[in-house]
């Protein structure tokens, strides 16, 4: 695809990997793909240019504060970097900060890093605060940094970013207004490696037409805009579907507008490749064509409507040709924007056989159908299946999977990095390049949790471990916009090449992140950092607590109802039951890792700060997040004393705490509405602003409401098996979904206890199932804008619960 390759270096790295496969991790092998991070680049003048306006959009005000300069690598003593200086004979009209870096994403980043320890400013998410600003000085007063400037290298030369489904989780319903502040979030944070999956089946139906595949063919083929990640991955067709030109056309677009300002900004974009992933009438055309059907994938009963998707063999010579033709089709539509492209052919899809001899050449197959497209392909790959399928994924099958193309040709996400680091049980992946990522998020769930120290240590320990092969840093979050505090801190790992205090670092995160220094919020970060953010059990969190995750649990089908004839024996029976309940019940237990007293004594201090920041938005979705998190803690035990009584037989117990809990999620729902970032409403209203008429909104508000509650199909009886798992602590969604279910399920459980029978679970499945497909239907509003005082009621609720 590059002339300017160099092939005598390609085989110079092919012929030692063959002669010494098992050798340290080679300097040439990390050229050729620090070369693809060189490569595709625009002028310097074109990325000053696009730094120029990611600094007019963030801080209009000093837009002629900074002067910025695209400088070479030997600048940097060979690396990546950037450089801050004070620019001579400044004043209030004229620059005062020289910004110079490899490319525009550096110059961005040396001004977050000059923003944030100069000015005290913080940049996130506009769903997490967005960005405080107010502490930097006004034009002609910013600080000066010391006489001969600051230089900050790359210690790894990557920095990627996304996950294959945080498309679905978190951008599906997004126009270009929101992929520009993205984009220019990124920036600032250091991206220099993002995904960029959008519009890619407008790809696929150019590609499919060529091999006789119609537009027809493929409507039950492409999932709904808010399942697509799944049915790219083979997981799943159909379900959401079908997907109207207007959207395909639509995507293309913006996909378009994503790509061109990610290359004026000097980033790197990974597209995505074939998999294998077919339709079914590609079947019929090529009935000679080794396709298999994939089993099932989550759904309740194998309804082959919606899953066991068709898989074409790497090994048949189709797989090379249509591989072939997406990629040159995307250089064809975008033009020579990247060499490096994404491909999972066995994520959570396991292999027909462990034989490495078959599994090496699939991925021999796969390679060949990039490279043919490109000839400079590098295969970045998710290394989740070696943890999510390690009784699959032994040594001699990654060894082959990874073996299977040249050295320095593949990259591996260590995709889950800071809770199970592969690259320190797999010699570093066999001597493949990866980049250290963190995950963090499942779901797109809302949960305080994080671990900070492994994120401070873990990028760092792994790059000067012995034969490291590690090349970059990476966030590969399910969903975005939460948890401010461990992306900001992942981001800077991106810049950080020796150990620091995080203590002190959260000092200053709070300074920054509320415009000054408040002791009070300060102690309550080192209660965060010490519990909430310091979770050390392994357990991959998903937001379990039971008012957004209900059990689907007969209480008493379990343990029965037993006579009672003393105080003594309804001691040792609640004693005996709570044993049970936590070592061998069969009821879904919330992850909890810290006692939620700590965050309590965090959220008091937040409180009597209050005073002082009660109008900085950063400050105030802090403290509804920790109020959030204290409340819903404080419901899972709730639902367990409900259940006690149930067993109990305490008719007046069941009901004081079944309506404690329902009360809890009407407190926390009111909570959640004085903060423009915790609401239904712009969820759904998002969906169906992309709606070019009123089908497609109807279509894509379904699976809007679909994705954040059922999820996947069910039955009369028998709910989604991936019900909750986006789940979301959302304002309207808790009063008008969350609430009704728990009420039906408590009502019921009431009665049984007051008739002496049997709860009736199947029951109240099909009344609570039946509620949630026609909610899913629906089509009622919900606020986009947030009413009352988030401090107020937050001290209210704390004086209700807490006191």
């Amino acid at each position: 695809m590059t002339a300017h390759r160099a092939s005598s270096l390609f085989l110079l790295i092919t012929t030692t990997s063959l002669l010494f496969p098992t050798s340290s991790f080679s300097i040439q092998q990390s050229q050729v793909i620090t070369n693809a991070l060189d490569a595709n680049k625009p002028s310097p003048s074109v990325q000053e240019s696009a730094a120029r306006g990611v600094l007019h959009r963030l801080l209009p005000t000093h837009s002629s504060s900074f002067h910025f300069n695209i400088i070479t690598k030997d600048a940097c003593g060979g690396k990546s970097c950037f450089q801050i200086s004070n620019f001579r004979n400044s004043s209030r009209d004229s620059a005062e900060i020289i910004i110079k870096g490899t490319t525009a994403v550096d110059i961005t980043s040396g001004l977050h890093w000059y923003l944030k320890y100069w000015c005290g400013a913080h940049v996130s998410w506009d769903k997490t605060g967005g960005a405080q600003l107010v502490s930097i000085p006004k034009p002609g007063s910013l600080p000066r940094v010391k006489k001969g400037g600051v230089t900050i290298q790359r210690p790894v030369p990557w920095n990627y970013y996304q996950n294959v489904v945080t498309s679905s989780y978190s951008y599906v319903w997004w126009d270009w207004k929101r992929w520009e502040k993205e984009i220019d979030w990124m920036a600032v944070q250091g991206v220099n490696l993002p995904l960029a999956f959008t519009g890619q089946e407008t790809i696929w139906q150019k590609v499919f037409a060529e091999f006789n595949i119609t537009n027809k063919d493929l409507t039950n083929f492409f999932g709904g805009p808010a399942f697509l990640a799944w049915a790219r991955m083979g997981n799943l067709h159909g379900w959401g579907g079908p997907l109207t030109q207007n959207w395909l056309n639509k995507q293309l677009v913006l996909q378009k507008q994503i790509l061109s300002r990610m290359i004026e900004l000097g980033m790197t974009p990974v597209l995505p490749s074939f998999s294998g992933n077919v339709p079914a009438a590609l079947k019929a055309i090529f009935p000679t064509a080794n396709i298999s059907r994939l089993g099932d994938w989550n759904t309740v009963d194998g309804n082959p409507k919606w899953c066991c998707t068709y898989l074409l063999d790497p090994s048949d010579p189709l797989f090379v040709e249509i591989g072939e033709a997406f990629i040159k089709h995307q250089i064809k539509e975008y033009g020579d924007v990247t060499d490096i492209y994404s491909c999972d052919t066995f994520n959570e899809n396991t292999p027909p056989t462990s034989d490495p001899t078959y599994i090496s050449s699939l991925g021999s197959a796969v390679y060949k159908a990039m490279s043919k497209g490109d000839k400079d392909a590098i295969w970045l790959m998710q290394g989740w299946l070696f943890y999510s399928d390690s009784s699959f994924w032994k040594p001699p099958q990654m060894k082959a999977l990874l073996h299977s193309v040249p050295f320095g040709k593949m990259i591996v996400l260590d995709l889950f990095a800071e809770v199970h680091p592969i690259w320190k049980s797999s010699s570093q992946f066999y001597n493949t390049p990866y980049i250290w990522c963190m995950l963090h998020n499942f779901g797109g769930n809302i949960e305080m949790y994080g671990l900070l120290d492994a994120v401070a240590s873990g990028p760092i320990d792994a790059r000067v471990s012995d034969n490291s092969t590690m090349i970059g840093v990476g966030m590969c979050m399910e969903g975005i916009e939460q948890n401010p505090v461990v992306y900001e801190l992942m981001s800077e790992m991106a810049f950080r090449s020796d150990r620091f205090h995080l203590e002190e670092w959260l000092k200053s995160y709070s300074r920054r992140r509320y415009g000054k220094s408040i002791l009070r919020l300060e102690e309550a970060w080192k209660i965060l950092h010490a519990t909430v953010y310091n979770c050390t059990d392994g357990i991959a969190d998903h937001n379990t607590d039971y008012i957004v995750k209900f059990p689907d649990w007969d209480p008493s089908a379990e343990h029965g109802n037993p006579e009672i004839t003393s105080d003594q024996k309804l001691v040792e029976l609640r004693q005996k039951r709570r044993f049970l309940l936590h070592e061998t019940s069969s009821l879904p237990r919330p992850h909890l890792w810290y006692s939620n007293g700590d965050s309590i004594h965090a959220l008091k201090l937040f409180l009597d700060a209050g005073y002082e920041v009660a109008e900085v938005p950063t400050y105030r979705y802090d403290l509804v997040d920790l109020a959030r998190q204290s409340l819903s803690k404080l419901a899972n035990e709730v639902y367990l004393d409900a259940i006690y009584a149930f067993w109990d037989k305490n008719v007046s117990a069941l009901s004081l705490h079944s309506s404690k809990f329902l009360r809890l999620i009407e407190d926390i729902d009111e909570l959640l509405a004085t903060d423009d970032n915790f609401l239904l409403g712009p969820w759904l209203e998002d969906a169906k602003k992309l709606g070019m008429n009123a089908d497609e909104k109807k279509q894509y508000e379904w699976n809007a409401r679909t994705q954040v509650t059922m999820w996947y199909d069910n039955k009369k009886s028998e709910q989604s098996k991936l019900h909750d798992y986006a789940n979301k602590f959302w304002s309207g969604l808790l009063a008008r979904y969350y609430l009704p279910r728990a009420s039906m399920y408590f009502t019921r459980l009431l009665k049984s206890l007051q008739g002496n029978e049997e709860f009736k679970v199947v029951e109240w499945r099909k009344e609570w199932i039946a509620f949630s497909n026609k909610w899913q239907y629906g089509t009622e509003l919900y606020p986009v804008k947030a009413k009352g005082d988030a401090l107020a009621v937050a001290k209210r609720l704390y004086q209700k619960y807490f006191t």
